[in-house]
């Protein structure tokens, strides 16, 4: 057992070597004055993200990443999540069906599919080339298998059609058992399916730069602008791209928490109370 624990600690160790020096070596190229001939900086300033901070390019550009990575993840909820607990629950048959749609994007390169979606939607009743509707109809899809597997990973651990079933029986409405049961007990795997979903549009470059381009310029494009101007300007990109990402995750992870303390809450509750109605039916025996 402690040769095993040893040799779990060293992998570990290693693999966090091998994902964090490319991290740390960004960080300090961007937080460097002058990195030539040395081990280390020479010295070490903050004039890179002083320039990035005050170029309105990089915040517009943030924003519009932004509102396509929230439009697509609430697009993909709204649509993904009512049809996937239909599926599950009343009509398991297409399941499999359901599982091969989704899981198609994994099958298609992403240029394969730019290439399509432009000659499809170049002209015609909808002309969405060029726009950021047509990205976010592109991100929809490749987010598919994440928010399946999330999403119907979570349905088998709760069992929802047995719960559906019992909140049916005690006189719950199928909406009601849907909202009031089978949510709060899938939230984690939804929030955690919407991260992965954030991850892969954040470091998506090759759609975007398909797409849309420069007519809609977000942070994947910006970055790869600035990679052949300023090594240090596109260090700090990276770095404060990767601190976003870490902040998102942290709401993220905050709010998967939070079902989980409901639950501990709503269970001492049920204990108090059954606690004082046994105690309450023990007083009127003894009174009978």
């Amino acid at each position: 057992m402690k040769t095993m624990k040893l040799y779990h600690k060293i992998v570990l160790t290693l693999l966090s070597i091998y994902l964090l020096v490319p991290l740390v070596a960004t960080l300090l190229f961007s937080l460097a004055g002058k990195w030539d001939h040395t081990i280390l900086p020479e010295y070490f300033t903050w004039q890179w993200y002083g320039e990035l901070l005050t170029d309105h390019r990089f915040f517009q550009a943030l924003q519009r990443s932004l509102f396509l990575i929230i439009m697509t993840v609430v697009l993909s909820i709204v649509v993904m999540l009512p049809t996937i607990f239909i599926v599950t629950v009343y009509f398991s048959r297409w399941e499999r069906l359901l599982q091969a749609i989704a899981m198609l994007p994994y099958g298609i390169p992403p240029i394969v599919g730019a290439v399509g979606l432009l000659k499809l939607y170049s002209g015609g009743p909808f002309q969405l080339s060029g726009t950021p509707w047509i990205l976010v109809g592109a991100y929809f899809v490749i987010t598919l298998p994440f928010m399946y597997q999330g999403i119907r990973n979570s349905l088998r651990t709760v069992n929802a059609v047995e719960l559906v079933s019992a909140a049916e029986l005690l006189g719950a409405t199928k909406f009601q058992a849907f909202r009031k049961v089978i949510m709060p007990n899938i939230m984690p795997g939804i929030l955690v399916s919407a991260l992965l979903s954030i991850a892969l549009m954040f470091s998506e470059f090759a759609l975007a730069n398909l797409l849309v381009g420069g007519r809609f310029e977000t942070v994947q494009i910006y970055l790869y602008q600035k990679l052949n101007k300023s090594g240090h300007i596109t260090s700090a990109i990276v770095i404060t791209y990767y601190s976003i990402i870490f902040l998102l995750t942290w709401a993220i992870l905050k709010l998967r928490n939070k079902p989980k303390l409901n639950m501990r809450r709503f269970n001492k509750e049920v204990k108090t109370v059954v606690k004082s109605e046994s105690k309450n039916s023990l007083i009127k025996g003894e009174h009978i």
